[in-house]
This record gives C-alpha cells, structure tokens and sequence, in this order.
C-alpha cells in the first residue's frame, strides 16, 4: 500500500469513541449534568456549599480548645481525640485543660503543641474578656480597652503589648461568653446534618408510602389517603411541646419528633407518578411476563419517581434546616449549651446591644438557605424533560 492510500484511508476512519472515565453515565444523565453546570448559579452555588460543609465537618481542626497534635516528653499525643488526665502533664484534674497557662508552660517546656487557627470550642467560655459578655470582636475593640485586659494577664516584668496579646475573637462572643465564629462552625455542622438525615429518612419513608399507594390504587389508596389527611392536619408545634415535657429534647429525640410528619411531603409527588406509569405497556408486560408486584415497584415505576424525588430533595433539606433553627429559636430545639443557630438568633433578640451576635446568625442562615435553594433550581432545571430533549 502505498503512502498516499495509508493516508486516504485514515482520514476515512470513524473518531475513536469518548472515553467515559471513572463515572459512567448513559447520554441522557450526561445531558442532565451538562444542564446542571450550565446553570452558573446553582452549579457553583453547590460547590461553596461543599466547601462550607466540608470545614464545619473539620470543625475540630478549625475551632478548639485543645491542641491538634502535641509532642511531650518524646510522646506524639493527639488531644483533640484523646481526652488525656491532667496528671500526665504534672497536675490533677481528670481533664486537661491546655489554654491554663501551668499546662501550657510544661508542655512547651518538654515539647510543642499545634493549635488550630481558633482556640475555642463551642463550649469554651472565654474568662478574660476585655468587657462584659456579650463581648464585641477584638478587632472592635479600642486601644485602652486592649490594654486593660491584656494587663490582667502579664508577668513581671513583661511589657502590655495591648490587642496582640488577647486571643482574638474574630466575631465577639454571645452572652457566655463563648466565641462566636466556634458556634457558628458547630451549629453549621449539626444543621446541616440534622437536615441531611431527616431528608433522606422521610424520603425513603414518603416514597415508600406514594409508591404503595399509586402502584395499588383502590381502597388502598383511599384508606392511605384519609390517613395521611387526618395525620397532617395534627398540630406539630403542640405535640412537640407536650412531648418536650417529659422527655429531654436531644438530637435524635428530636429527629424522631419531626421524622414523624416530615415524611408526607413525598408522598402526594410519588403517588402521582405511579398512577400515571402504573398501567404503562411495559408495566403490563412486566405483569405478564409473571415478575412480582415487588420487582415492577423497585425496577420499573421507581426510576420514574426518583426523578421527581431528586428534584423535591433540595428543599426538603432547606426545609429541615429551618425548621430545626426556628425550634431552637423558641427553646424547644436541641438543649440548652448546643451550638445551634437558632439559639445564637434568641441570644440576639436578648442582647439588641450586642449587634455582631443578630447580623452573624442572619448572615449564615441566609446564605444556607439560599445556596440550597438555588441549587435546587439547578436540579429541577436538570431534570426538567422539556430542557433536556430541545
């Protein structure tokens, strides 16, 4: 062959197939996702919320009153997992508390500590504030009041080196005391959890039922229906109140409390879709070909609700969250000394003197709630037909 029908001949070659990568996708989730980062917006709205989310999950290593890491006397301990007793460090408490100077002084002496960047916890009451808490942030503060309280903790002889010498509190404390930034890291956390799992247990639980429902239909449906009418028109707030009386409120008491009305959201969405599928041709077939009423719900009705669910998924979340922040604004959230971001919003509404605490609480929730709500909109735009097939 000659070297001008070689090269007619490659140029009459198909193109080499697109390699798909570690994800495989099949061309119409391929067009899904390509819809979803086309929309500027939600697609990068999802990403700050990952970023966010990621360091409230580090919180430790962001916010706290033990070192991360420290080297003792030849030792490599990890106080931020392990609680070590005082008396390894020559004192006498059952816990070690490493912001006392005296503990502080020995370790540095034999070794070395890593401190993340904010050394307090949620739960860290800072006893040397420059004014009454609730304290404004260092950065606020004047140069006389710096003064004042860096004195009261300088050795002889040592010179007043005024804010420099404080451990800064970015955004002030609350009315404890207790750094802001430190709660706001942790209530981020537990908020965005809470929502995370209470959205994923109702949405099993709410397709579960409009899948029974839709899939069945009959007197099935009707008693389902009548059912769910009288169990949503039950007062939640009253119920959560009676029940808060005599049981201490805790994460997954309350999580339980609100699983069991969160949960009717999905169904009206899913009972829909599958009496619209429920009598399709390929249902029938499916009947026919003898496969059990199980397998036709999970193989072949269920994929056309998950879109429906994947869609509703963002603002279900977004609903959890406020609902657990506007519970801890009334006091029968999670219990007293929780980082919560409705707590920090009741301190707020107390102290209208301490504006930081007000204005940081705000600030948070509102960019939560809108990062999610927009990208729920990218989602349903991502999932929306009429988009995908133009």
């Amino acid at each position: 062959m000659t070297v001008s029908a070689a090269a007619d001949a490659e140029t009459h070659l198909a193109p080499p197939l697109h390699r798909e990568g570690w994800l495989r996708l099949t061309p119409l989730d391929r067009r899904r996702l390509d819809s979803f980062k086309a929309n500027k917006r939600g697609y990068w709205s999802f990403w700050v919320f990952m970023t966010l989310f990621i360091m409230a999950l580090g919180s430790n290593f962001l916010a706290n009153d033990r070192p991360i890491l420290a080297w003792y006397k030849g030792q490599l301990l990890f106080p931020a997992f392990v609680s070590y007793p005082e008396d390894k460090f020559g004192g006498f408490l059952a816990r070690t508390d490493y912001r006392d100077p005296v503990i502080a002084d020995e370790i540095k002496a034999h070794g070395w500590m890593l401190w993340p960047p904010i050394r307090f916890s949620y739960d860290t009451h800072n006893l040397e504030l420059p004014t009454p808490a609730p304290s404004p942030p260092t950065w606020m503060l004047t140069h006389q009041q710096c003064e004042v309280a860096a004195a009261k903790g300088l050795r002889p002889g040592e010179p007043n080196r005024g804010c420099a010498a404080l451990e800064y509190n970015w955004l002030g404390t609350d009315d404890q005391g207790r750094d802001v930034v430190a709660r706001l890291l942790y209530g981020f956390r537990i908020s965005v959890l809470f929502g995370l799992i209470l959205a994923t247990i109702s949405s099993i639980v709410g397709v579960a039922a409009g899948a029974i429902q839709g899939y069945f239909g009959g007197r099935v449906d009707l008693v389902f229906q009548r059912f769910i009418e009288v169990w949503s028109s039950l007062p939640q707030l009253y119920l959560l109140i009676i029940i808060s009386s005599f049981l201490t409120p805790g994460f997954f008491v309350l999580l339980g409390i609100l699983l069991l009305f969160s949960w009717v959201s999905l169904v009206h969405v899913v009972r829909a879709e599958f009496l619209r599928a429920r009598n399709f041709e390929y249902v029938n077939a499916a009947r026919a070909l003898g496969l059990s009423n199980f397998s036709i719900i999970v193989k072949h009705l269920l994929p056309n609700a998950t879109v429906a669910t994947l869609t509703f998924l963002p603002f279900i979340l977004n609903s959890s969250i406020t609902t657990l922040t506007a519970l801890d604004f009334l006091g029968f959230g999670l219990p007293p000394g929780s980082p919560s971001l409705g707590e920090l919003l009741l301190q707020a509404k107390s102290n209208l003197q301490a504006p930081w605490l007000g204005l940081t609480g705000f600030a948070i929730i509102a960019l939560m709630l809108s990062l999610l709500v927009f990208v729920g909109e990218a989602v349903r735009d991502a999932f929306d037909p009429r988009k995908n097939f133009r």
